[in-house]
Order: structure tokens, then C-alpha cells, then sequence
């Protein structure tokens, strides 16, 4: 999907960042061709930052639930701003302690100085204010209780008009080689702008957009159902989410798992919620391109529940994609759709697929055969964008 004049893009990261604003972008970026280092200050290669989830669980200020943690691939030490495209900040409470940290603000003014790509997200714009970036009215959107700060180094502050719920939330701002964004809620739209910044060309070979549509229920797996759904969003795609018994608006649950040191399976921890966007009396099969069937518990409760079989069971016969990551393959073994097929698997549905008639190519983690696209756990979410992507018609060319 992406060319070999691959683009780099520098990750800071440290504790208790957000854990979409840095799982979704690195796992986008590196679909897509682009190499992302994370460093941290203090740490190495192969040292672990902890995530937090933010979300509003009816709290007057959003709740900060701490999930898993991501590995860094580079050392802090080693960075030369020359050799990236760009730099990006997630948002979370360790922007307070870089902001006061002289590397990590000389890092960001440096690439500001060489007119670098710069992103910040929610509360990360705290680090422009440190290095003095905002003076001149520069135009910079953030989490709202940022507006002072922003205000009161020189910056425009910008939001987004006619917002009525979470939903509404889909726009960033770029000033420049500046790109700024509230958080989470935009990273569909912030990522398209930050590929298109980077110089690619993202392309369909269909001539009307392309539409999937996501099957979910409560327990959903928080990044199989977010990371795609963002992806494809990113690439110009209508994208749905639907769950048998629950309206338009409603949340669904999602679980974040946590292979914490010594035990053989991982921890269950509460992610961010995510919404359904249509109603389940809505959705017609012809109107989407392909259903996905993310993993976590809820395959589990839809597997049980006749009308989510009944809806995959129709984009098979219909020669429509079906796509599933991890435990999704549980629901696709029982709606007939893994019959004489290749599947990835994780050990979870191993036993799944081969009743269900599927035969697991154990050398792959991610496996298209036909009109069938699958993946075996959340690492291989890079490789799932990129093949559901190419089943689909969709590029992105640097």
C-alpha cells in the first residue's frame, strides 16, 4: 500500500498516555508505510510507557482508566530531528512532566525550526506552549480547558462548530506545518490530514465511497473495533457500527487485554466506550462493501443472537468481504462463512475454525482468501488495515 520512499514519523511518548491517541496513529501509520519510533525521556529500547483510556462515564470531567502499555522501539538519546517527517504527541497527563523537561521542549521547538510536521492532541498542545510556538496567533485547537493556556501564549484558539454530542466531533485544525486536534474523537479526520501533510495520494478504485460496517456488542475489544473504524475513516470510507439490541447513539462496552508479566493469559481491563451509529431496522446489506466482526467477549453474545448470524450469513451469500479479527472468527465458524477457507487464527478460536471447515495457515497472523480477510490478534492489526484495505480497492501512495 505504500511506497518504498518510506516516511518516519517520531513518537514522544512517556506514563499514562492516551491510549488511542497513540495505539490508533502508530498502528495507521505503520499500515501505511510509515516508520514510527517511540522514545521516551530516561528510557530505551524495549522499555514499556503505561496507557490510560479517557472517556466520559458520567463524571463532570472524563475518567481516566488505565489499560495496557506500548514498547518503545528507540532511544531518546539517538534522535536526530533531521532524519523524520514529523513529529507527533499524544495526549495524557505525561505532557505535564515533559513540559518541564528542557530536552523534550528543545526536541519540539528543533522540528518546529526545521519546519517539520507537528501534531498535538488534546493536552499535548501544552508542550507548543513550553517551547514558546504558540506566539503570533497561531491557530490550535485542544481538549477546551487548554483554551486559556493556548490563549495566553499567542495562540488563535479554534473549535469546532455545530457540536451537538461525542459524535460530532470529526475536525482538526492545520496552521502551517502545524496540526492540532481536541483528541481522540477526530483522529479519522486527523490522520487523513496528517497522511495527505506527509505527501501521500489516497485513492479508490471504486467510483462511489466505499462502506463497511462493524457487528458489535458490549465487551467488544476496544482497539479491534477502534482502530479500523479510524482507519478506514482516514481513507475516505462511510463507516458503521451496529449491534442487535441497541439504538443509534448507544455505547457499547469495550475490553482492552493486558499480557502483564507472569501470567498466561491477559487481564481484562475496561477500554473506552464506543458508539453505535445506525439502527439495527436500518442496515441494509447492499448499502456496505463488508461487515467486520471485531474480537473481545461480544462475539460471544452474538453468536448467540440469530439476527447477528442471519446478517453475516447474507453478506456471504451476497459475495460481500467478511472480516474478522481474533474472536470474531468464533461468530464467522457459525454462520458457515470459514467453510474451505484460509483464516488466521489466535489460539483462542484455533479449535473454532477447524470445526467451522476453516484450515489456519499457522505461518500467517494475517490471511485474505476471496472474499474472506482475517487476523489473529491486536498486534496484527498493521497487516489487517493494509490487506482489507487492498481487498477493498483502497491505496495510499507516498
Amino acid at each position: 500500500m505504500g511506497s518504498m520512499a518510506q516516511k518516519s514519523v517520531l513518537m514522544l511518548c512517556g506514563d499514562f498516555m492516551e491510549a488511542y491517541e497513540t495505539i490508533i496513529p502508530l498502528y495507521v501509520l505503520r499500515a501505511f508505510g510509515v516508520s514510527v519510533h517511540c522514545v521516551s525521556p530516561g528510557r530505551k529500547t524495549g522499555d514499556k510507557c503505561v496507557m490510560a483510556a479517557h472517556d466520559f462515564l458520567g463524571l463532570e470531567i472524563y475518567s481516566e482508566l488505565v489499560v495496557d502499555h506500548v514498547t518503545l522501539n528507540s532511544n531518546f538519546d539517538d534522535v536526530i530531528p533531521e532524519n523524520y517527517d514529523a513529529i507527533y504527541i499524544p495526549g495524557g497527563r505525561f505532557t505535564e512532566l515533559l513540559s518541564t523537561d528542557g530536552k523534550c521542549v528543545s526536541l519540539v521547538a528543533r522540528f518546529a525550526e526545521l519546519k517539520k510536521l507537528v501534531l498535538t492532541s488534546c493536552h499535548s498542545q501544552l508542550m507548543l506552549a513550553a517551547a514558546g510556538l504558540l506566539s503570533g496567533g497561531m491557530k490550535c485547537t485542544a481538549f477546551e480547558s487548554m483554551k486559556p493556556l493556548i490563549e495566553l501564549s499567542g495562540g488563535a484558539w479554534w473549535q469546532q462548530d455545530g457540536i451537538q454530542s461525542l459524535l460530532d466531533i470529526t475536525d482538526c485544525i492545520k496552521d502551517e506545518n502545524f496540526i492540532s486536534t481536541l483528541g481522540w474523537p477526530t483522529l479519522g479526520n486527523t490522520l487523513r490530514v496528517l497522511l495527505e501533510s506527509l505527501g501521500s495520494k489516497i485513492s479508490s478504485s471504486k467510483a462511489t465511497q466505499t462502506s463497511l460496517l462493524f457487528l458489535i456488542g458490549d465487551c467488544v475489544d476496544d482497539y479491534h473495533i477502534n482502530v479500523p473504524s479510524k482507519a478506514f475513516q482516514a481513507l475516505g470510507c462511510k463507516v458503521d457500527a451496529v449491534s442487535p439490541n441497541k439504538k443509534k447513539g448507544d455505547k457499547c462496552a469495550t475490553i482492552v487485554h493486558d499480557l502483564e508479566d507472569g501470567r498466561q493469559l491477559p487481564t481484562e481491563k475496561s477500554g473506552h466506550n464506543c458508539y453505535v451509529t445506525v439502527a439495527w431496522d436500518d442496515v441494509s446489506v447492499d448499502d456496505y462493501d463488508c461487515i467486520v466482526v471485531p474480537g473481545g467477549r461480544s462475539p460471544e453474545f452474538l453468536v448467540m443472537n440469530d439476527k447477528a448470524v442471519g446478517l453475516v450469513k447474507k453478506f456471504v451469500e451476497k459475495g460481500k468481504l467478511v472480516a474478522a479479527i481474533g474472536m470474531g472468527n468464533w461468530l464467522l465458524a457459525a454462520t458457515g462463512a470459514l467453510k474451505k477457507k484460509k483464516c488466521a487464527s489466535g489460539y483462542g478460536t484455533k479449535v473454532a475454525v477447524k470445526i467451522g471447515g476453516g484450515q489456519i495457515v499457522e505461518s500467517e497472523q494475517c490471511v485474505t482468501d476471496d472474499k474472506l480477510v482475517t487476523a489473529a490478534t491486536t498486534s496484527d492489526l498493521p497487516a489487517f488495515l493494509y490487506a482489507l484495505s487492498t481487498a477493498l480497492g483502497l491505496s495510499v501512495v507516498f
